[in-house]
Order: C-alpha cells, then sequence, then structure tokens
C-alpha cells in the first residue's frame, strides 16, 4: 500500500497532480535560493499545464498563510507546554522556525495550491 495517488504524495513529493511522476520543480533543493521561484510550465511527463492561468499562484499565499498559523500552534504549543519557555523565547523560535521553513513552505503551498484543481488520472496516458 502506497501513498501514490494521493494529494499527500503529490505535494509532499512535489509531483505532478496529474500523473505523480513529472517534478513541479527543475530544483528539488528548496534552499537553493537562487532556484526557489523555478517552476516547469508544464509537467515533463504528461504535459500538465502547471500555468493555467496568469497569476495563478497568488492563490497559494492563503494556502501559506494556513500552513504557517498551523505551524505557529505547534511551536508555541511545543515551546510553552514541553519546553516551559516564557513569551520571548517562544517568539525567538517561532522566528527561527519560520526563516529556516520558509523555502519549504513556499513550495508547499504551490504544491497544495495546483492539487486543489488538478485531480488525479491514473489513465492519463490513454488521453495523449
Amino acid at each position: 500500500m502506497g501513498l501514490k495517488g494521493t494529494k499527500i504524495y503529490s505535494i509532499a513529493k512535489m509531483k505532478c497532480p496529474r500523473c505523480h511522476e513529472g517534478d513541479l520543480y527543475p530544483e528539488p533543493n528548496p534552499y537553493k535560493l537562487g532556484k526557489l521561484f523555478e517552476m516547469y510550465d508544464r509537467c515533463p511527463v504528461c504535459g500538465q499545464n502547471y500555468q493555467p492561468e496568469p497569476s495563478f499562484y497568488y492563490g497559494s499565499m492563503y494556502v501559506s498563510y494556513g500552513y504557517t498559523v498551523a505551524l505557529f500552534v505547534a511551536v508555541f504549543l511545543i515551546g510553552k507546554f514541553l519546553l516551559g519557555w516564557e513569551v520571548w523565547g517562544i517568539i525567538a523560535l517561532l522566528t527561527g522556525v519560520l526563516l529556516v521553513l520558509a523555502p519549504v513552505l513556499f513550495r508547499i503551498s504551490r504544491a497544495t495550491w495546483i492539487n486543489i484543481f488538478v485531480k488525479y488520472r491514473p489513465d492519463w496516458r490513454k488521453e495523449s
């Protein structure tokens, strides 16, 4: 049993939401900041359009906001209740975690956004 065929697989592996084989980004490492924003225009495997309309990924900012809030809540709870830190220590921890994870959150948000609109099609080869 694998996760292939699920939205979680496509988002976590940064794969095409349609075929789950092609990559979304030419550079898999989000910490190569010079290539952080580079994304294929189309899936190199199935040809799915990754840029369906101008400014399509503006909506991913809302997804990023949601992920960031969830991350902040988790880090706050860990800092406050598991580590017993005071407010300023938690704020410093939150800032550090967000700075370190910002490139990953950016890419995961884009992958999530396109997965909202494109469905997995295991039979995509038949359509070509």
